[in-house]
């Protein structure tokens, strides 16, 4: 993760097999990971079957929050790329029942439209 990204609020991308042994005993039979993002201490996971947050509270970070979206639930999603000046890509996760998306943000290094890519194929 870069310092840079760390210190702007935008998610950076993590090797999907490093968190096999933390995520393993979440996964139902037959889901695996396929894209990962950090951002500071929480963290996106992208699997085959649904969008992982995990939310790390408190000082010490032993209390960890896991909401699970099932791709089903996502109604629609926008991406914005990074540009010249804007140094960070955009997501938007319209979820059924929810007025206001869930938005983040991702480094310019990172692939949003991989992202992109493996929602459609999931959601559309």
């Amino acid at each position: 993760m870069g310092i840079l990204d760390t210190i702007l609020g935008n998610a950076s991308e993590m090797d999907a097999a490093s968190l096999q042994k933390e995520y393993g005993p979440l996964l139902c039979d037959g889901e695996f990971i396929e894209k990962a993002f950090k951002l500071i201490r929480d963290k996106w996971v992208f699997t085959n079957k649904r969008l992982i947050i995990q939310d790390i509270q408190g000082v010490t970070g032993k209390k960890k929050e896991y909401m699970s979206i099932p791709y089903r639930s996502i109604e629609r999603f926008s991406v914005e790329t990074a540009g010249t000046f804007d140094m960070d890509a955009d997501m938007k996760l319209w979820i059924r029942g929810e007025d206001l998306p869930l938005e983040q943000k991702f480094g310019k290094s990172s692939n949003i439209i991989e992202v992109q890519r493996l929602l459609a194929t999931h959601i559309l």
